[in-house]
């Protein structure tokens, strides 16, 4: 089975490609912009002719996108979470329409949650700020494209290699370097942690599952957790033992999203998948990860 994965040297990317490495009978292409891709692909300037040849010489029995962008303006992350996606199943349709594609999308699709309550995949969507919206786009373009596709909303990935531009990854580089006191912005938001471990393994769950699959499955851990509870549990691994203060100016997003939680239900009887690992696994890996040996 040739699985080309997009996005393959970026943090989700990079684990679904080694997860996918190991399955048996496989052969893992890796598509972006890197000198280490197989196919240079750039789906944020790609144009859908010349991405459709290229997609026909690699061939691929399965697509998997990871690519995506979660910082910068609106129009870079139109450009790569929303046009990305269209050109791709433009090209998919012309050179591989028989390939199943697997998308990455994001739990910030929905928007705010209700305290209390989990989110299925038939909720409405209300995202809060471009991230959410370009990622909305994204899987509208996948879900009405007529291919084999599904699109996973991923939850808030934590885990080895979490890099600093998310939260996870941001607080344990700054433990690394502790002063005295610990500057965050409000923690008082809960959020759906779910280890990219999990995530690699529940593409590949997608990737060869035998039919149809839904449009849109949630993959998260299925549970709300304060997330001063994940800088506790980090600053604990750390032996911080100085002061934590929510002094530092916090995202737009977080001041507007104070609760957001994925029912997995439809995960597991599509996939079979559930999570393994233990939001505290996730956290010993992370923190392992980046020690000096």
């Amino acid at each position: 089975m040739r699985i080309l994965v997009l996005g393959f040297t970026g943090y989700l990317g990079g684990h679904v490609a080694e997860h996918l490495r190991a399955l048996p009978g496989t052969r893992v292409l890796g598509g972006g912009r890197s000198s280490d891709a197989d196919h240079h692909i750039d789906l944020a300037s790609a144009d859908p002719e010349r991405l459709a040849k290229t997609l026909a010489s690699a061939a691929p029995d399965a697509v998997v996108n990871c690519a995506g962008a979660v910082a910068g303006d609106a129009l870079t992350l139109a450009e790569v979470n929303t046009r990305g996606p269209a050109v791709l199943c433009a090209a998919l349709r012309a050179a591989a329409p028989a390939a199943r594609l697997v998308h990455l999308g994001s739990a910030a699709e929905y928007g705010p949650g209700a305290p209390g309550s989990k989110v299925t995949e038939s909720a409405p969507t209300s995202p809060v700020g471009p991230y959410g919206a370009t990622k909305l786009a994204g899987t509208a373009a996948v879900t009405a494209s007529g291919l084999d596709a599904v699109v996973l909303r991923v939850g808030n990935p934590v885990g080895p290699g979490a890099p600093p531009a998310g939260l996870p990854g941001r607080v344990a580089a700054l433990l690394r370097e502790p002063g005295p006191v610990l500057r965050l912005g409000d923690l008082s938001a809960c959020r759906d942690f779910v280890d990219v471990r999990d995530v690699a393994r529940a593409v590949a769950l997608a990737v060869t599952a035998q039919g149809p699959l839904p449009a849109v499955l949630n993959i998260g851990g299925g549970a709300a957790v304060p997330v001063r509870d994940l800088v506790r549990g980090l600053a604990e691994l750390a032996g911080f033992r100085g002061r934590i203060e929510e002094s530092a100016p916090s995202s737009a997003r977080s001041a507007q999203v104070s609760w957001q939680c994925s029912d997995i239900t439809a995960a597991q009887e599509a996939l079979g998948w559930r999570p393994v690992h233990s939001l505290a696994d996730s956290l010993g890996a992370l923190w392992e990860g980046g020690r000096t040996p």
